[in-house]
């Protein structure tokens, strides 16, 4: 028997009641929220359960909404695969914007120690245990996160990315 949507929102509810939902199909992907002190219950009880069986972490990423309230400026999204039935599921958790932090997965799925690594390292999102949490790929002199919104576009010093060279002046903007 397939495993359905349905069975698998059925038993995240029953096990962990209001601290899943938002439940949406957005084409072949299976979406819902989980709250944040939560997440690593949740994750591991989707890998962990014998008819769930999501036991491959796609990618792991953040997400800055800075018009949102406090408690909703950022979010952790997780991407599982449960390879047995082809199917797929989206898990976000919004954290809070002035401490943004959330536990870390890394001793559930190896595989997230670097995907944790360049989110904390473009976001600035703390991943709380996580074993080595420093930047991966920005200088680690840098103390901002580039992926912030609030993060400029372009470098106002630099002085070889003149716009007229690309063809672009006020004229065709």
């Amino acid at each position: 028997m397939a495993l359905e949507t349905i069975q698998i929102q059925e038993k995240l509810v029953e096990t962990f009641d209001s601290a899943v939902f938002e439940f949406n199909q957005e084409k072949d992907i299976f979406s819902f929220e989980v709250a944040a002190d939560k997440i690593t219950a949740v994750i591991l009880f989707l890998k962990n359960d014998p008819t769930l069986r999501f036991h491959f972490l796609t990618d792991l990423c953040g997400i800055h909404y800075p018009d949102n309230d406090v408690d909703h400026q950022f979010a952790v999204v997780y991407h599982l695969h449960n390879w047995y039935e082809n199917k797929r599921i989206k898990i976000k958790a919004f954290i809070n914007g002035e401490n943004p932090e959330i536990k870390t997965i890394s001793n559930i799925f190896l595989s997230s120690n670097w995907m944790e690594r360049e989110t904390y390292d473009f976001y600035g999102i703390n991943f709380i245990g996580h074993p080595q949490l420093k930047r991966i790929l920005n200088m680690d002199e840098m103390i901002s996160f580039p992926m912030r919104k609030e993060f400029p576009m372009e470098d106002s010093g630099r002085t070889d990315k003149d716009d007229r060279f690309f063809g672009r002046t006020t004229d065709n903007y």
